[in-house]
């Protein structure tokens, strides 16, 4: 403190000359000893700097504790005690001050051998005219910068939850989506559906947009709002599994209801999981009842259209040769969609079907959701018995059984002649030739067959132009036998 007093009374010394502020106000003047103590108070850390930046005089306040003695400084320039990024900021107070210019305040991040690092809010102060220096007081900004560091860790944390809001969010909105049992979340406030997902809302006979919000017991036939509620949260607390089957009102159709209470966010929900009440243990006969069991879990494929091939019901079995998760992303589009010819494969089928009522083996390839071939072997029937007929289609994977197939005789009997018999009585040339004709016109005869005589199709199924295919049918005498017939 008497150094810092000391200099102070020699810069008021060199400026006693001149008119004193303190004087025109008629106060007292401040003793030098008395300096030190009122620069303390008024002030964390003081220092009186010289034109060059070297420190002249340092002083602590008595709460400035973690700063310790900075007496080491006296004599050696303000830079060796200031983080990198501060240094500008004190060239730019030392040309200013040489300049006679107003002096802002400045915020400055000290160091003194790496063991404390703070940041000070310093006022400027030009003092001394014939040897300028520059009086610094400053305040500590340790407890604004912890504050700060607070906010910032508590808007990490914010961001860090919400985030884990959104991925918890899409987790559920992707289990919701993807699970092919059917659920609905009811609030046991109002009895309203928070949420559902598509299996439950084609259950209740209605889109999943039209559901949300709706009382859950309108739904049903004959149920009161809060009645039903309280009944469906008493089988929830229920101490075993209760269950309940309702009709829907929509669908006309028995939907049992299997509830679980639960809270979330302090509210109380129901889920609610929905089953349709007519399932094969309700079959009347054992044939139907085994039929049900072989469509639901049978490892062929099979699927049910109506007459013009569009989808009415697929098992598990197809929706694993296509690769989709629930039968309502197949119900309703045509069959065509996964057949590697298309609508051609379809359309053979189905004429086939309807003309014999049956087709037995077809081969084609069926492609999945994400562009993968599998083939397959097709067998069709034409269920015409009913006001509405339908298609019925049975489908083999063929993948494993055409790698396990016995390559063909090279005795096999074609077209009712033996390969064999001309070995000697003609070239391998000839030979090759007329067998190579043969199965060209059995392959060409037998996909106009399969296509009714559509030469388009025959050719796409074929793999042929339409021009290749006229060409082979005029060479092979398929062109006048059908113009003859």
């Amino acid at each position: 403190m008497p150094r810092i007093a000391r200099v102070l009374s020699r810069l008021n010394d060199m400026t006693s000359g001149k008119p004193n502020p303190w004087q025109i106000a008629a106060l007292p003047m401040i003793e030098p000893e008395f300096l030190a103590g009122v620069l303390s108070e008024a002030s964390d850390i003081a220092l009186i700097i010289d034109a060059e930046g070297v420190v002249m005089a340092a002083l602590v306040s008595e709460n400035g504790a973690p700063y310790g003695d900075l007496d080491h400084w006296v004599g050696n320039n303000l830079t060796d005690y200031l983080t990198e990024e501060c240094l500008p900021k004190l060239d730019r107070i030392l040309k200013q001050s040489a300049e006679s210019a107003s002096i802002q305040q400045v915020e400055l991040n000290h160091r003194d051998k790496m063991a404390w690092q703070y940041p000070v809010r310093y006022s400027i102060h030009p003092v001394g005219h014939s040897e300028p220096a520059i009086l610094m007081l400053g305040r500590d900004l340790r407890q604004v910068a912890e504050t700060q560091q607070q906010l910032v860790q508590a808007q990490l944390a914010l961001e860090q939850g919400y985030e884990e809001r959104r991925e918890f969010d899409a987790r559920y909105r992707m289990l919701m989506s993807v699970t092919r049992d059917a659920f609905a979340l009811v609030s046991v406030t109002d009895g309203r559906i928070r949420d559902l997902n598509d299996a439950a809302a084609h259950l209740l006979g209605a889109a999943k947009d039209q559901l949300q919000g709706q009382p859950f017991a309108n739904e049903f036939k004959d149920r009161g709002r809060s009645e039903f509620v309280q009944n469906i949260l008493a089988l929830a607390l229920s101490e075993v599994d209760a269950e309940v089957t309702i009709q829907a009102k929509r669908t006309r159709s028995d939907i049992t209801i299997t509830p679980i209470s639960f809270r979330a966010g302090g509210e109380r929900l129901l889920i609610c999981r929905l089953e349709s009440g007519t399932t094969e243990e309700h079959a009347s006969d054992q044939l139907s009842d085994n039929l049900a069991r072989l469509f639901r879990t049978g490892a062929e494929a099979i699927v049910f259209t109506d007459s013009k091939g569009v989808i009415q019901s697929a098992n598990e079995a197809f929706l694993r040769l296509v690769d989709f998760a629930h039968h309502v992303d197949v119900r309703g589009t045509s069959l065509a969609e996964y057949m590697s010819r298309g609508q051609i494969d379809l359309n053979v089928l189905l004429d086939n079907a309807m003309k014999s009522g049956r087709m037995s083996v077809y081969a084609t390839k069926f492609c999945n959701d994400v562009g993968v071939w599998t083939a397959a072997e097709v067998s069709v029937s034409y269920l015409n018995s009913r006001s509405n007929p339908s298609v019925a289609f049975v489908i083999r994977d063929a993948t494993r059984s055409e790698a396990m197939r016995a390559p063909v005789n090279n005795r096999q009997n074609l077209a009712g002649g033996d390969v064999v018999d001309l070995v000697g009585s003609a070239h391998l040339k000839e030979i090759v030739s007329q067998t190579t004709d043969v199965i060209e016109r059995m392959c060409i005869e037998t996909a106009i067959e399969l296509t009714g005589n559509n030469r388009a199709a025959a050719a796409e199924m074929l793999g042929l132009s339409r021009q290749s295919l006229y060409v082979k049918l005029h060479k092979l005498g398929i062109q006048e036998k059908q113009d003859g017939e």
